[in-house]
């Protein structure tokens, strides 16, 4: 009894050390703890029920016992992720200097939460908030929840890729003017196709304003460690980002940030988080939160000159082929288009007469290639740091293979990514309105009370309080037919839709 309080004596000593270190980028201070912790042969008496994997032994022969041995609870020596005072506190410091942030909080909900949380934070209900329509479901989920209203800047659409673009700095400066009371602008930084509005001007117009700033920046990690990348959103000034560490970053699966600038109270920011982040935050996933950090801020701008250079080689490489078109640069024009993530190797797929998603099932059953997403045009292969140029190969020779044996006319295919909806009602009073149950096709003219999405992207091709257009419906039956995953409805087999009652 008396070696084992001597060794928590020590490991809280050890702790005590940590904490008083000056801030050193080569240091993961989660990641240095649960080692720590490993080493003690602590009796465990808590939760999880699994007791370090020796409880669910398939588990454990599944995860590997390195795995499931640090899954464990909150715990003086390990930190509170509710209110860290230690470790984890520590490592969010390390991530804010990294990022360039005021404060860093890590998230273990993904980056919806990050994005739900930065919403929650600066807008209340009856609150205006200037955004593009193609946001991310998880920023109208956020404005159900707080009741905040949606101001639209419905992007310009790429006639011929079908894409939304970024925010113009007119559109913005036009929706600031009509809506002086509005609280906030949100941009996308990048969108998931790669395309960056002017970020820095439109903080600037925000700031003026006295309106906040936010970035979704679920796909933009590397820009704060990259060459010649897009500005960041920390960069430009911008008052709160959502950044997703597992998507280019390297960390798990649901691991994300959320930064805030120095205008923001911080303290506030951890009590909106709190009310709906987890209590049993996930050691898996802040210990890879802290190992991903200390790589990027080691290692970032080597990798992310590799990404960009393979993304590069493989755009050349598909335009060689014919019929796609891998999209880059060259569709910058200052404005809708202000900058482009290199990163993103996007290919449009129209022009051999298959939909983006027919070209992702193809990829996926027959050459075993599992690309981010495929939508009625054009198709996702997400570069980050652990991919190779020897697969890049292989995308290249599918895709060849794929015009050469599938090509076809492309008359009767849909064009169109985006449609600018008619929003009648805010998102909460549509989602929590009386609603009735309607076939699909007998809903025209009625007001949505719920989601519908392809996911991936997870951008609404209806959300709550918009109204149904013939035009939507054509849609959805679309990409229904061409075999996109459709969700949010209630009905799973998007046969009914919920619309005002």
């Amino acid at each position: 009894m008396r070696k084992l309080c001597l060794c928590s004596l020590r490991f809280f000593r050890e702790v005590q050390k940590v904490e008083s270190k000056i801030l050193n980028q080569s240091r993961a201070p989660i990641y240095e703890a649960l080692q720590m912790f490993r080493e003690m042969r602590v009796v465990p008496f808590d939760v999880p029920g699994h007791k370090r994997g020796r409880g669910n032994p398939e588990l454990t022969a599944f995860l590997g016992e390195q795995c499931v041995s640090i899954d464990v609870n909150s715990m003086k020596p390990l930190d509170n992720l509710c209110h860290p005072v230690s470790v984890i506190r520590e490592a969010e410091e390390l991530a804010a200097e990294a990022f360039g942030a005021a404060h860093a909080f890590l998230m273990v909900g993904g980056t919806t939460s990050a994005v739900q949380s930065m919403i929650l934070s600066v807008c209340k209900r009856g609150d205006k908030i200037i955004l593009p329509r193609n946001v991310h479901r998880s920023v109208i989920n956020a404005l159900v929840l707080c009741g905040a209203i949606p101001v639209y800047v419905n992007p310009e659409v790429d006639v011929k890729l079908g894409i939304s673009l970024g925010m113009k700095r007119e559109q913005v400066a036009k929706a600031i003017a009509a809506h002086p009371d509005a609280v906030a602008v949100l941009v996308n930084n990048p969108t998931y196709y790669g395309i960056c509005s002017d970020l820095k001007a439109i903080v600037g117009m925000a700031h003026r304003a006295g309106m906040y700033c936010l970035a979704d920046e679920a796909h933009g990690t590397h820009f704060y460690f990259g060459e010649n990348m897009p500005v960041s959103a920390m960069a430009a000034g911008a008052d709160m980002a959502a950044v997703s560490m597992h998507k280019s970053g390297g960390s798990l699966t649901q691991s994300s940030l959320l930064l805030t600038g120095p205008d923001i109270n911080s303290g506030y920011v951890r009590q909106i988080i709190n009310l709906t982040q987890t209590t049993s935050g996930s050691y898996l996933l802040m210990s890879s939160l802290d190992i991903s950090r200390r790589n990027l801020a080691l290692k970032g701008r080597q990798v992310f000159k590799r990404v960009v250079e393979m993304a590069n080689y493989a755009r050349e490489e598909i335009n060689a082929v014919g019929g796609y078109y891998a999209f880059g640069r060259e569709l910058i024009n200052g404005d809708s288009i202000f900058d482009f993530d290199s990163t993103k190797l996007s290919v449009h797929t129209r022009d051999i007469g298959l939909a983006g998603i027919e070209v992702y099932d193809l990829l996926r059953d027959e050459y075993d290639i599992q690309i981010e997403f495929g939508d009625i045009g054009n198709i996702l292969a997400y570069l980050s740091i652990g991919d190779r140029m020897q697969e890049l190969e292989r995308l290249v020779s599918a895709l060849a293979e794929i015009r050469r044996r599938y090509q076809k006319d492309s008359y009767g295919l849909l064009s169109q990514e985006y449609l600018a909806p008619e929003v009648v009602i805010s998102p909460q009073q549509a989602f929590y309105a009386n609603k009735k149950s309607v076939p699909l096709k007998d809903s025209i003219g009625c007001v949505c009370s719920e989601f519908i999405m392809c996911y991936p992207p997870g951008i609404p091709i209806l959300a709550p309080g918009e109204r149904v257009t013939g035009e939507i419906i054509q849609y959805i039956e679309y990409a229904k037919a061409k075999g996109c995953s459709m969700t949010g409805p209630e009905d799973p087999e998007i046969e009914n839709i919920n619309v005002l009652a």
